[in-house]
């Protein structure tokens, strides 16, 4: 049976299709990120699949035993935390294990925070590069932060709450000039977009604590 990659909510739960609910309603298991975050999501509509969980800290031997019962004629989802899984998080352990077994992979396409963002940014989206979490050391994310500035498209990344004024040093450090939007708390209460450069953006976060 089949393993559906679903996409689930990055933040306001009413952000799903009825695809998405079917779907987790008519598998034999649904493999989670977080099985506490994914509770939320079934309890808001009702839904009693059983859940498992399957994250980086996961042993191969339990991935290989699902891809196991799949291949043996249990139907799967599988879910991150929020957004669109394989995007940033461990999920392609499993579709890996899943596709050598010969197992159909079938999308369910939603929600995906670096296109939300990418989508109200304004900026040019015919090409984009997603970098994902930068490393945490100040040299290491000085020379990624380096190596990838001088690309002639748009670039994408995640981090933190909790380094982001760190990175935002970084960049006032090495690009001052560059155009940047900052998006935090997508489709959530507190939602808040920053337009401007590093310098700019790093001067409206100085009030704040961390």
């Amino acid at each position: 049976m089949p393993l559906y990659i679903c996409a689930t909510p990055i933040g306001h739960l009413d952000d799903v299709s009825a695809r998405l609910l079917q779907t987790l309603r008519d598998v034999a298991l649904i493999c989670a990120e977080d099985t506490r975050l994914t509770q939320r999501l079934l309890a808001r509509y009702e839904i009693h699949t059983p859940l498992s969980s399957v994250h980086q800290h996961t042993p191969p031997g339990k991935i290989s035993a699902l891809a196991d019962r799949l291949k043996d004629g249990d139907s799967m989802a599988l879910v991150t935390d929020s957004g669109t899984p394989g995007i940033s998080d461990p999920g392609p352990a499993l579709v890996r294990e899943a596709a050598a077994r010969g197992v159909d992979v079938i999308p369910i396409p939603g929600p995906s925070a670096l296109v939300a963002a990418l989508s109200i940014s304004g900026f040019d989206a015919q090409r984009f590069s997603f970098l994902g979490f930068l490393p945490r050391k100040p040299g290491k994310l000085k020379k990624a932060l380096e190596s990838t500035l001088s690309r002639e498209e748009t670039l994408v990344l995640y981090e933190s709450p909790y380094r982001v004024r760190k990175l935002f040093e970084a960049l006032a450090e090495i690009a001052p000039a560059h155009p940047i939007v900052a998006c935090r708390e997508l489709t959530k209460k507190f939602e808040e977009t920053l337009r401007g450069t590093a310098p700019e953006i790093l001067q409206t976060l100085a009030p704040r604590k961390e």
